[in-house]
């Protein structure tokens, strides 16, 4: 009897020190990776760059933009960065792209190229100096052609 109870115990202390296995990781997991000595929180979708340069700066969209998961056009589309939206820049990464967040987050959404932004405080700026400017009326040259 005594060696029955035993053993029913040491069953259960086996039993209850197991771990429930781990959810299953799918493309909205969150994950982090360390990339420069910067830790970066993203989803599993959207892939850690190879290189980072921080810049944390609000930026604002110069057009409509595709978010991609990877720092080139060979990824997938995340979401799209709608024309004059703010966004956070999280930092600069390889290809020239730019590492976006959400405004006032630091969750990594995904990538854009660098032309696709502008920092929020030269927005208005970057706009003027873009519109087309009228043409100067041209000087006409005259060229004497067989003496007409």
């Amino acid at each position: 009897m005594k060696i029955r109870f035993a053993l029913t115990l040491l069953a259960v202390m086996t039993v209850a020190g197991c771990k429930p296995p781990a959810p299953p990781v799918n493309d909205d997991t969150l994950v982090s990776s360390t990339v420069n000595g910067v830790t970066l929180v993203h989803r599993h979708a959207v892939s850690a760059p190879g290189e980072f340069t921080p810049v944390n700066e609000p930026y604002r969209a110069l057009y409509d933009a595709s978010v991609m998961t990877t720092p080139d056009y060979g990824g997938k589309v995340v979401r799209y960065l709608e024309n004059g939206k703010p966004c956070q820049v999280r930092g600069k990464v390889e290809n020239e792209w730019l590492a976006i967040a959400e405004p006032d987050d630091t969750q990594l959404i995904g990538y854009v190229p660098m032309k696709a932004g502008v920092p929020s405080d030269r927005y208005e700026q970057t706009l003027r100096n873009d519109r087309p400017r009228p043409r100067r009326a041209s000087k006409q040259v005259c060229v004497d052609v067989g003496g007409a």
